[in-house]
């Protein structure tokens, strides 16, 4: 072999055998690198969905939102539907219907055909929101008061039709007697307080007369809760 192909054979590399670790060694700490971030991530994610889970239970609720995340939210469907004004009365609601505890805030499934608690908070939120517009519309248009828009609510619209045809004003006697006569006069007990000190502890099978009631005690902050709430029967 000639000298000077002999001097080029000495001045090569390290064979490509002893290149292979020092090209190995990055891939090496990267890919442990990406395997042990995996791993964070997925303690994390697990951390996170019990945090989820357990936050209704700490906040004393279905949904998991605490009392001023809920009130946000209504405030936010309120404004989106112009009724900002009317936010006191919906809070009212919700703490009738649900005490602000079940998925289903406003209780408004069934204002929609639907089960009652059928719905999520969210859904119930702009459900109920959008309901007691109509509602107010409607009052507005029959020209009767706000408190059959609040008994409405818990009977339905055709509260209002009747209390148009019966003077335009809402009255104890007149949610009394339409209860009667949807319920076929069935009574049921009912030991509110409210009930209690109107007749003993009693209502009629549909809805409950005692909604303004209950309603306006709410709105009273001299009211205690135990004189509020619907439950756990509506």
């Amino acid at each position: 072999m000639p000298k000077r192909f002999k001097n080029k054979l000495k001045n090569l590399p390290e064979a490509e055998s002893g290149r292979s670790d020092t090209l190995h060694e990055p891939l090496h700490k990267s890919s442990r690198s990406f395997w042990l971030l995996f791993l964070c991530l997925i303690i994390a994610g697990a951390w996170l969905t019990i945090y989820i889970e357990n936050r209704g239970i700490l906040n004393g609720t279905s949904h998991g939102l605490s009392s001023e995340e809920l009130a946000y939210r209504i405030e936010q469907a309120a404004r989106k539907e112009g009724i900002a004004q009317h936010l006191p009365e919906l809070q009212a609601i919700v703490k009738v219907e649900s005490n602000g505890q079940s998925e289903d805030v406003f209780q408004s499934s069934e204002s929609l055909g639907l089960p009652p608690n059928s719905l999520s908070v969210d859904e119930s939120i702009d459900q109920g929101v959008s309901y007691y517009k109509d509602l107010l519309e409607k009052a507005d248009q029959l020209n009767v008061d706000q408190d059959a828009v609040f008994q409405a609510y818990n009977y339905g619209s055709g509260y209002l039709d009747f209390v148009a045809q019966n003077g335009g004003k809402h009255t104890p006697a007149l949610a009394e007697e339409f209860s009667r006569i949807h319920s076929d006069g069935r009574i049921v007990t009912y030991p509110n307080p409210v009930a209690i000190e109107s007749n003993g502890g009693w209502r009629y099978d549909y809805g409950n007369m005692f909604y303004v009631q209950l309603i306006h005690n709410v709105l009273n902050p001299d009211i205690p809760d135990s004189e509020v709430s619907l439950s756990p029967s509506a």
